[in-house]
Formats: structure tokens, sequence, C-alpha cells
């Protein structure tokens, strides 16, 4: 694993992560969607003034992963706004987890989210979701070795495409009982 620093994000950083955003979500899926669509959609999912106000929001929490001087990937996390009935104003999401292709793979994913789980453990265990593309089967996997597991669906549009997304859940008595 190279030399790599996990550091929360602060307002100074906001061009950073809309561009590592930008890149990293191109990376997984910019060839899956129409150009005009996924134009759309990533102007608006990394608009400055988003990532600014995830920033400054006391409820949030953002992290940037440097390894061997440059920032490889980054963390958004905050309360959780998935649409299933279940979720409740206590509830934390880890809402984005990327990295650059060339640093996927060396463990600086697990470090990072190790790092985001344990923000959203620090008032004591509470019940995370996570929103991950159906289609994506590693990050499945991951997410299941971690406790995770499948508690719905929901409909992701991408302008006129829509994807299936499986909602997950780690409930609080799963993170209370693994730190006892």
């Amino acid at each position: 694993m190279p030399e790599a620093v996990i550091r929360r994000a602060g307002p100074a950083d906001a061009d950073l992560l809309r561009d590592l955003g930008e890149e990293s979500f191109s990376h997984a899926f910019e060839p899956l969607y129409d150009p005009a669509d996924y134009a759309a959609y990533v102007a608006h999912a990394y608009a400055p003034e988003r990532i600014a106000a995830d920033l400054a929001n006391p409820a949030m929490a953002m992290w940037i992963v440097e390894a061997d001087g440059r920032a490889v990937g980054y963390a958004l996390a905050g309360p959780c706004g998935l649409p299933h009935a279940e979720v409740t104003p206590a509830c934390g999401e880890l809402k984005r987890i990327y990295f650059l292709r060339d640093s996927q793979g060396g463990g600086l994913g697990k470090a990072l989210f190790g790092e985001v789980m344990a923000w959203l453990q620090a008032d004591g265990p509470r019940t995370v979701w996570i929103g991950v593309w159906s289609e994506n089967d590693g990050a499945l996997r991951f997410y299941g070795r971690h406790g995770f597991e499948k508690a719905g669906e929901y409909d992701f549009a991408v302008g006129r495409q829509i994807d299936r997304e499986f909602i997950l859940r780690r409930d609080a008595e799963n993170f209370a009982a693994k730190a006892t």
C-alpha cells in the first residue's frame, strides 16, 4: 500500500473534491450513459455550490485520501437520505466513496471505509445505510463482508436512464456488538 493520508476535507478542498469526484465517477460510470445525460448528472452532482454546502453542513463530513502526495479518493457521509420506510433521523449514510482507478484494490478503500464508519458511530451505535448500484458486484461483496445486508431497492435516474440501486443496511446493534 502506498504512503497514504486520510484527512477530513474543509472548505479549501471544494475544487479538489469536485475534480476528484468527477474523475473517479467517470471511470466507473461514464461509459454506461448517454453523453448528454451523463454531463448533466455530473454538473449537478459535483456542482461547486453543492460540495460547498456539504462541507459547511455540521451533520456531514467529507474525507480525502492522499497517496504519495496526490488525492486519489474521497468519501461523503451524513444523515440518511435513502428512500426506505425504516430510515429515521438518527440513521447515518455512507453517501459516496470513490477512488481513482489506479488506486483501487490496494487497501485504501478499506482504510477510508473504517474512518467513515468510526465517524458515523462516534456518538454511539446507529444504523448505517448505503445505496449501491445493483451491478456493482465488488462493492456489494465488500459491504457484505462488513455486515451490510440488502434492505430494499430504488430507481436512480441519470437522465433518461434508470438504474436499479440496492439499499444496504447495517443495524446499530451490529455496530454495538462489534464494539464490545
